[in-house]
């Protein structure tokens, strides 16, 4: 990278333009950038970071960019930074401007203008500049891909800051690792660190979480176990804690098999006691059984002894009751011939009743012929039904042409009462029509009369308005005439004052030996004098001056009084005398008559539509009148055919009726007559059918009786028993047969009959030997079960334990491997004798390359004696690898650099940073850097190493390189002839270019 030609406008301490030209500098190889402090040096370096960058080193980038704006600059000069430089073979030009603040070109306040950022290429085919890009971040990237470098990178490599280089020699590892990390950008291999730590506590972490579950398991097994089980004194994450658990739980599960087995053994001996119990127990209840069903046989058979009277008296009224069934069929028939009978009869009765008093004692047959005849009536009536419909027919008609009729009517007196008033509606609307025609010609006058009568209005106001404005005017030109007046007299008495003074005035300018203005001579014995009050020509001029302007202001006054009064003129004239109130009276009046006249002439319209609709409904309501009329000529006639009809009618129904109010009446009164007679005679036969048949029950049923050997029918059906009662002597009778078969069986057994013989069961005793036995079989029954889910629940945590465990042994492995990395990388591992980061290890490694560079110019520097070496040894208790020590030739010792003199540490720190931008360059992809900058430090060196300081500067130039001093010393203005200087002022710094 080489720098050519760099413009700074407005920027830090430089208020206007400035331009350093690198390539004039660079040819001597070694330049000067001095000047007084505060002038601006270090602002041109800044300058140069920023238009690479976008940024200025350190503390002094703030306020995103604002302040890099000098206070010096004029409001409209727009900070700027332009730098043409030659980097990887391609000339470039990067402009930079940082946002400003300015005022609004509109209103007021204050806006932002936005940074701006131009890059350039020099296209030498072509002989002209192209544009590559606007855009910060893409000129950022390009830049930064081109140099290699970051911005503290550049600022470490180009711009040389010794003060910070003798602060590195000075500083511990911490601090030296900082500026090495920031430098080489080693923060990936520190990354790598973090990377390992969180995994490693990501792992430990899952390890954890699998050995909580497994003592969780351990713990579940040791509650499962009971006392047979003792859990690992060890916590999540300690080794050997899963084969631990799997032990203890394999003891457990042991220790549950044998428990298991003798709770089985004590099982079987309980079972087998319970059985000899519960038989035992079997015997005992079955003598109780039998000796208990002996002793109630005995009773049961003692029972019916008692009650035998009673089981012979059922006997002899079920044998009855047999002999009475024969005649129950007899019985049943008569019973229901006299039910059927006694209906008949009530149904006789009843169709009787129903029967006029002439029919009181007819039979059967005299029924059925009344009957008969009744019906023939009946059919006889059917064409007096359809008369008596036509009449009815007849009269609906009727009805409705009498309500035609009135409607007619109705519409008639309507129509007649609306054409009487027709006359008057039309005279009523032809004289509206002819006002509102009246109306439109009257406005169209009215309109004319208004304009010139507003006119008049509008000129008598001017008229009044102007004539104020005249008075005004003729005030005004008096007051003007008046001040003319006393300015005029006023000059008029200065000027006679300094006519009676002007010899003072002349003399004023005389001079010896000078020729008199007015007489020529060339001595002034007695010349006049000012006296008090002397009026010069500068207060006559302004007096004449005040005269003038009262003048022109006299002049004005009348000017505008003619104006004023041409047009009070013009008003009158149009206006006349007349005054304005009675003008605008006037106008008001004829503004009120031309609405009216409006409103009425509105009506034109409207009443001439409603004329033409009155004419629409008097022609509809004659055409109704007319319609009418003939509607009720031809009902006249119909109403004569239906009346002739009627009557017809009317004379055939009168005789079909007879006494009944219509034939429908009639021939009900037959329908119903005929259906009583009818029925009336079905039950006169029925009643006399059910007598004979009741008759002919009566005597079967008395020889039925005869032959069962009862006396009498009713004998009979006393000892005819019902079902229910059948049954319920049935039951008592086989009740008492089945319990005198059963307990003549039971006291035939021989068993029991050998349990009786026997002294009685021992039942309490065996139930209690019974349930102790049963007692102590459920008790071994719920060891066993107890034991068997024992064994289950050992066995099902055992396999999850052993699942869990195998599956927890890779990420275990995992975790050992994890943590043996994160411990070696972190410095904390056993085998890290040195306790050596991994990003320190490889920052000890750039150390050792930029003090194998350094060395070089060292001792070149100091003249063979120092070397800088690079120590691994730990410092106290602290972590090694970025130690820095001097080998001093002269004493074959090796010690820290902290001990060096200041102007050793001077050189030393120069020798460091040539070597760490060599170092650095190399990193950068062997980037070629061609111009450098080293600040400061020259002061603390005697003329001897400055002359050799100086050397290795200049030898630089072997590589082509040139390097720019930035220093106070004065001795340093002598030695290096190229130089820069900044020289400040009250307007802004600026800059001087000397070459060689």
């Amino acid at each position: 990278m080489r720098l050519h030609r760099l413009d700074i406008t407005a920027f830090g301490p430089f208020g206007g333009s400035q331009t350093v030209d690198f390539d004039e500098l660079s040819s001597a190889g070694l330049f000067l950038l001095h000047g007084p402090t505060g002038a601006g040096k270090t602002s041109v370096l800044d300058a140069v970071c920023y238009a690479l960058y976008g940024s200025v080193p350190g503390v002094r980038q703030s306020g995103q960019g604002m302040t890099l704006r000098s206070d010096h600059a004029a409001a409209g000069t727009r900070t700027e930074v332009r730098l043409e430089l030659t980097v990887a073979g391609r000339r470039l030009e990067l402009t930079r401007q940082p946002p400003m603040e300015r005022p609004k070109k509109r209103g007021t306040g204050s806006t932002l203008d936005k940074a701006q950022s131009w890059l350039r290429e020099y296209d030498a085919s072509a002989g002209a500049w192209k544009d590559l890009s606007r855009s910060h971040q893409e000129i950022g990237e390009e830049i930064t891909q081109l140099l290699g470098m970051s911005r503290e990178q550049f600022c470490q490599v180009v711009l040389l800051p010794q003060g910070e280089f003798a602060r590195f020699l000075r500083s511990d590892a911490e601090a030296r690792g900082k500026l090495l990390g920031r430098l080489f950008d080693t923060h990936r291999f520190a990354e790598v660190e973090k990377r390992l730590a969180d995994r490693r506590r990501a792992t430990e972490a899952q390890v954890r979480e699998g050995d909580a579950e497994l003592l969780a398991d351990a713990h579940r097994m040791q509650q499962a176990a009971g006392d047979a089980m003792e859990l690992p004194d060890l916590a999540p994450g300690e080794p050997g804690l899963a084969d631990a658990v799997l032990s203890a739980a394999a003891v457990a599960r042991s220790t549950a098999r044998e428990q298991l087995a003798v709770a089985r053994s004590g099982l079987t001996a309980a079972e087998s006691a319970q059985a000899a119990a519960d038989r035992e127990l079997a015997d005992v209840r079955e003598l109780a059984r039998l000796q208990l069903r002996f002793t109630q046989a005995r009773e049961r058979a003692t029972l019916m002894e008692q009650r035998v009277d009673g089981y012979r008296q059922a006997q002899a009224r079920m044998e009855r009751a047999r002999k009475a069934e024969a005649v129950a069929p007899a019985l049943e028939l008569r019973e229901a011939a006299d039910t059927e009978h006694r209906e008949a009869a009530r149904a006789e009765s009843r169709a009787r009743d129903l029967l006029p008093d002439t029919f009181a004692g007819a039979g059967a047959a005299g029924l059925v012929a009344a009957a008969r005849r009744a019906a023939e009536e009946l059919g006889g009536l059917e064409s007096a039904r359809r008369a008596e419909q036509r009449l009815t027919e007849l009269a609906v008609q009727r009805a409705e042409l009498e309500r035609q009729e009135r409607a007619d009517e109705d519409v008639r007196q309507e129509a007649e009462a609306w054409l009487a008033e027709w006359d008057t509606t039309r005279a009523g609307l032809q004289t509206r029509i002819e006002a509102a025609q009246e109306a439109t010609t009257r406005a169209e006058q009215l309109g004319v009369q208004r304009e010139p009568a507003e006119r008049r209005l509008g000129a008598a106001r001017q008229r009044d308005q102007f004539a104020g404005d005249t008075e005004d005017a003729q005030r005004r030109v008096l007051a003007c005439t008046e001040h003319a007046l006393t300015a005029r007299a006023h000059w008029l008495d200065l000027k006679e004052q300094r006519l009676n003074g002007i010899a003072a005035e002349l003399a004023a300018h005389l001079t010896d030996d000078a020729p008199c203005a007015v007489c020529g001579a060339t001595e002034h014995p007695a010349p006049a004098r000012k006296s008090a009050g002397h009026v010069d020509r500068a207060t006559e001029e302004q007096a004449l001056t005040a005269h003038q302007r009262a003048e022109d202001q006299r002049t004005e006054a009348e000017r505008r009084l003619g104006v004023v009064r041409e047009a009070l003129a013009a008003a009158t004239a149009e206006a006349g005398d007349t005054p304005t109130g009675q003008l605008a009276d006037e106008v008001a009046e004829l503004g009120r008559l031309y609405e009216q006249a409006r409103r009425d002439a509105s009506w034109l319209h409207p009443v001439t539509e409603e004329l033409r609709r009155a004419e629409q409904e008097h022609a509809r309501r004659t055409k109704i009148q007319q319609e009418a009329a003939v509607r009720a000529a031809s009902r006249t006639t119909l109403r004569d055919t239906l009346d002739r009809e009627r009557a017809s009618l009317e004379g055939e129904l009168a005789q079909s009726r007879g006494t009944a109010d219509s034939v429908a009446a009639r021939a009900g009164q037959l329908e119903r007559q005929a259906a009583l007679l009818t029925d009336a005679a079905e039950a006169v036969r029925s009643a006399e059918d059910t007598a004979q048949r009741l008759k002919d029950a009566d005597a079967r049923l008395a020889d039925a009786a005869f032959r069962a050997g009862f006396d009498t029918p009713q004998a009979a059906g006393e000892a005819l028993l019902d079902d229910t009662a059948h049954r319920e002597l049935q039951r008592r009778l086989d009740a008492w047969q089945s319990e005198e078969a059963a307990v003549r069986a039971v006291l035939a057994e021989p068993d029991t009959a050998a349990a009786a013989q026997r002294g009685p069961a021992d039942l309490d005793a065996a139930e209690r030997a019974a349930t102790a036995a049963d007692r102590r079989t459920r008790d071994a029954a719920s060891a066993r079960d107890a034991a068997a889910r024992r064994c289950a629940e050992l066995d099902r945590l055992s396999a999850r334990s052993a699942a869990g465990a195998r599956q927890l042994a890779p990420l275990r492995e995992e975790y050992d491997r994890v943590a043996r990395l994160a411990s070696l990388t972190a410095g904390t591992s056993a085998d890290n004798e040195r306790r050596m980061r991994l990003e320190a290890y490889v920052l000890a490694a750039r150390l050792e390359q930029v003090a194998a560079a350094a060395t070089v110019r060292l001792q070149r520097m100091s003249s063979g004696r120092y070397t800088l070496v690079h120590s691994d040894d730990r410092a106290g208790r602290g972590r090694s690898g970025l130690g820095l020590h001097v080998v001093d030739a002269w004493t074959g010792r090796e010690r820290d650099t902290a001990t060096l003199s200041g102007g050793e540490t001077f050189f030393a720190s120069l020798a460091l940073a040539l070597g760490l931008a060599d170092v650095v360059t190399d990193e950068a992809g062997g980037v070629r850097l061609d111009t450098l900058f080293i600040d400061e430090g020259f002061g603390s060196l005697d003329e001897q190493t400055l002359d050799e300081v100086l050397d290795v500067l200049d030898s630089l130039r072997e590589r082509d390189r040139s390097v720019g001093i930035v220093s106070h010393v004065a001795d340093l203005r002598r030695r290096i002839h190229a130089q820069l200087e900044v020289v400040k002022g009250r307007d802004g710094s600026a800059v001087r270019q000397r070459g060689q």
